[in-house]
C-alpha cells in the first residue's frame, strides 16, 4: 500500500514539472522577441478581493526547490517505503518444502492421510499389531522424529504385548506441514492417525518434552479416544495464567538471556520468529543451537556427545527438511504463544482415564518447581518425581520400561499409583 500510494505520489509530481506542460516553440530553437502579453481584464471580480486559498498540491510544488527535485517528505516516504519493504522481505519466512513434491525431500517412510489431505509419517515398533493387546501413540519432542520412543526394552513389550506407532508431528521430517497448526490440531493429527491405522476405538498416548502439548489438547479435545497417558517431562509456558506470577517470573529470569527474548518473540510476536532466530547479532535460543548447558550430568554428557559427534546437527536436519519455519519455529509458535483455547490447569474435571506425569528434579529445561504446581492444581494426575533425573528421560536407563509399565496393567505393569502422589524413582 505504501509503495501504491508513493506512485501515484511521484506520478502526479512528475505531472506537475513535465516538460510537455509548455508549448514546443518555447523548448527549442531561437527565443522568441519579447512581445507584450496580453492580460484581460475581467470586470465581473473585485481586483481588492483576497486571492482564493493555496490548494495542498500547489503548496507542496510551491515547497520545491523550483529545479525539479521532490520534496523532502516525499523522500522521507520513499526511504521510509524502502525500509519497509527490506523489513517485510526479512521477515516472511521462505516457503515449505514437501516431500515428494518437485524439488522436495523424497518420501522414504510409510504415511497416513489425514481428514485435510495432508500426510504424517509414522514409524512401528512391539509387536504386530494384529496380535497386540495394547495399542500405543508417541509423540516426540522438539528436534525429534518418527525414531524416537520411550525406549522401552523390546522384552517388556512383548511380554505385554504392545504395539507402538510414532509419528513425525506436521511440519517435522516426512510429514507435511500443517499452516494452521494449534493446540485442537495437534490431537486432531493423532485422532486422524489412529483411525488410520485402525488402532480401534481407544488407545494410549505417551508424550515427550514440548510434544507434551499435544498431550493435553488430547485429554481436552478427544478424551473419548484415550485409554491411559503418559507425559514425559512436559515443557510449560512461563506465561500460564495458572501459574503463580512471582514464582514463574522468577524461574523465567534464570534463563540464558538469548531463551528468554525467544520465547517473548513467540509470545508476542510469532510472526517475527523466522528473522529473530536467523539474525546473528542478537542471542537466541540455546536449545535450537545446542549450546545451552544442563544441570544434570547425564544430559550434559549426552549433549557434548551429540555435538561432537555430529548427530545434533544431524537430528536437526532431518526434522527441519521441509524447512525450519514448519517444524521448530511452528512449535515455539503453539507450545510458548497464547494458549487462548485453554491451559492444562484449566482441565479440572478428572478425565476417564489415568494421567500419569514423570519429572526429573534436575531438569534443566523445565522448573520442577512448576510442574509441582500444574500437577498439585490437577489433583487427578499421578506425578512421579525422578530423583537426580535431568530432562531427556527416555535416555534414563531402564526408565522406559517403567513408563510402559506403569501405564499399561499387565504381569509386569504397576498402574494403581494414587493420583496425585509423588514417587521418587
Amino acid at each position: 500500500y505504501v509503495l501504491h500510494f508513493l506512485s501515484a505520489k511521484c506520478h502526479r509530481y512528475s505531472a506537475s514539472t513535465s516538460l510537455a506542460q509548455y508549448p514546443p516553440n518555447t523548448l527549442s530553437g531561437p527565443l522568441p522577441a519579447p512581445t507584450t502579453p496580453h492580460i484581460p481584464v475581467h470586470f465581473d471580480k473585485d481586483p481588492r478581493a483576497p486571492a482564493p486559498p493555496v490548494s495542498p498540491p500547489m503548496a507542496a510544488a510551491a515547497a520545491s526547490t523550483g529545479n525539479g527535485s521532490p520534496p523532502v517528505g516525499l523522500l522521507v516516504l520513499m526511504v521510509l517505503a524502502l525500509a519497509a519493504g527490506w523489513f517485510a522481505n526479512a521477515v516472511r519466512p521462505p516457503p515449505p518444502t514437501p516431500c515428494g513434491a518437485p524439488g522436495g525431500p523424497p518420501v522414504t517412510a510409510p504415511r497416513a492421510r489425514m481428514r485435510d489431505g495432508r500426510f504424517l509419517a509414522y514409524a512401528e515398533s512391539g509387536v504386530g499389531q494384529d496380535g497386540a493387546r495394547f495399542k500405543v501413540v508417541y509423540s516426540h519432542g522438539f528436534s525429534g522424529s518418527r525414531m524416537d520412543s520411550p525406549r522401552a526394552s523390546q522384552a517388556l513389550l512383548e511380554e505385554l504385548g504392545v504395539y507402538m506407532v510414532a509419528f513425525d508431528r506436521a511440519g517435522y521430517g516426512e510429514s507435511d506441514p500443517d499452516p494452521r497448526r494449534s493446540l485442537e490440531s495437534a490431537a486432531q493429527d493423532i485422532q486422524d492417525l489412529a483411525d488410520a491405522l485402525d488402532l480401534g476405538d481407544k488407545f494410549h498416548l505417551i508424550c515427550s518434552s514440548l510434544g507434551c502439548h499435544a498431550g493435553w489438547a488430547s485429554v481436552k479435545y478427544i478424551p473419548h479416544r484415550l485409554a491411559g497417558v503418559a507425559m514425559m517431562a512436559p515443557v510449560i509456558n512461563y506465561r500460564w495464567s495458572g501459574l503463580p506470577r512471582g514464582l514463574a517470573r522468577q524461574l523465567y529470569r534464570r534463563q540464558p538471556l538469548g531463551d528468554q527474548w525467544s520465547l517473548r518473540v513467540a509470545y508476542y510476536a510469532p510472526w517475527l520468529l523466522h528473522w529473530w532466530m536467523s539474525q546473528t547479532w542478537l542471542p537466541t535460543s540455546t536449545v535450537v543451537s545446542g549450546s545451552g548447558s544442563f544441570p544434570n550430568a547425564l544430559d550434559e554428557k549426552n549433549r557434548l556427545m551429540a555435538l561432537s559427534t555430529g548427530m545434533f546437527q544431524k537430528r536437526a536436519q532431518a526434522a527441519t527438511q521441509q524447512g525450519v519455519q514448519e517444524s521448530f519455529y511452528r512449535d515455539m509458535a503453539v507450545m510458548f504463544g497464547r494458549w487462548p483455547e485453554f491451559e492444562p490447569t484449566d482441565l479440572g474435571e478428572a478425565p476417564p482415564f489415568p494421567v500419569h506425569l514423570f519429572q526429573g528434579d534436575e531438569d534443566g529445561v523445565v522448573p520442577v518447581q512448576l510442574q509441582r504446581h500444574i500437577c498439585r492444581r490437577l489433583g487427578w494426575v499421578s506425578y512421579h518425581e525422578l530423583a537426580r533425573v535431568g530432562h531427556f528421560l527416555s535416555a534414563v536407563p531402564g526408565l522406559g520400561d517403567r513408563i510402559i509399565g506403569t501405564l499399561l496393567p499387565g504381569p509386569a505393569g504397576n498402574s494403581s499409583t494414587a493420583a496425585g502422589s509423588v514417587c521418587a524413582y
